[in-house]
C-alpha cells in the first residue's frame, strides 16, 4: 500500500498511452491515481519531506548527464499476476544504466526497496491473472516506439500521485 509522502522517479512514455491506457485504467490502480504509462527508474525514492533544493539540484545534474535515447517496446512479458511491455535489449541496457546511476547516488534507496535481485525494465500494463486477451490486443501495436527524454519525480499526497518535477535527459 502506498503511503502519503512516498516518491518515485519514472520515465513517462506518453507514446504508449493510446495503446495501453484503456488496459491500465481498468487493471492498474496506479493509473487511477495519476501515474502515466511509464518505466520505473527508482521506487521508492526519498520521502517527500526530504526532497529539498539540494536533492532536486543533484537529480537535475545527474539526469542531464544521461543522454536521451529512442526506445522501442518489442514484446509483452509477465510476472506472476502482472502483464507488461518489454523494451528492446538496447533499451533495457539504457534503462538499467539510468536506474543504476540514480541508485548509485542514493544507495539508501535501492530499486523496489531491494526486493528483487534483478531489476527488469518494463512498462506495466495490467495486474491480471489472465494476460492472454491483453497480450493479444497489444501485439499488433508492437514494436511501440518512444523517446526517453525526461525523468519525472512523483510524490504521493495520500490521494493521488502528483508531479513534483521533470528532469530532462541530456
Amino acid at each position: 500500500m502506498t503511503a502519503a509522502g512516498e516518491s518515485a522517479l519514472i520515465l513517462p512514455v506518453p507514446e504508449a498511452e493510446a495503446v495501453v491506457g484503456p488496459w491500465r485504467e481498468r487493471y492498474d490502480p496506479s493509473a487511477r491515481l495519476g501515474v502515466p504509462a511509464h518505466v520505473t527508474v527508482l521506487y521508492p525514492f526519498r520521502p517527500a519531506d526530504r526532497l529539498d533544493a539540494e536533492v532536486l539540484g543533484d537529480l537535475a545534474e545527474l539526469i542531464a548527464a544521461q543522454p536521451a535515447f529512442d526506445l522501442a517496446f518489442t514484446r509483452g512479458g509477465d510476472f506472476p499476476g502482472v502483464h507488461w511491455l518489454a523494451p528492446s535489449a538496447e533499451g533495457a541496457v539504457r534503462l538499467n544504466a539510468l536506474t543504476a546511476a540514480v541508485a548509485a547516488r542514493w544507495p539508501e534507496h535501492p530499486p523496489y526497496g531491494g526486493r528483487f535481485e534483478e531489476v527488469v525494465p518494463h512498462l506495466t500494463v495490467a495486474y491480471h491473472d489472465d494476460p492472454g486477451p491483453i497480450a493479444a490486443d497489444l501485439a499488433p501495436h508492437l514494436p511501440l516506439a518512444a523517446r526517453a527524454g525526461v525523468v519525472r519525480l512523483l510524490v504521493f499526497d495520500g490521494a493521488c500521485w502528483v508531479r513534483r518535477a521533470d528532469f530532462p535527459l541530456g
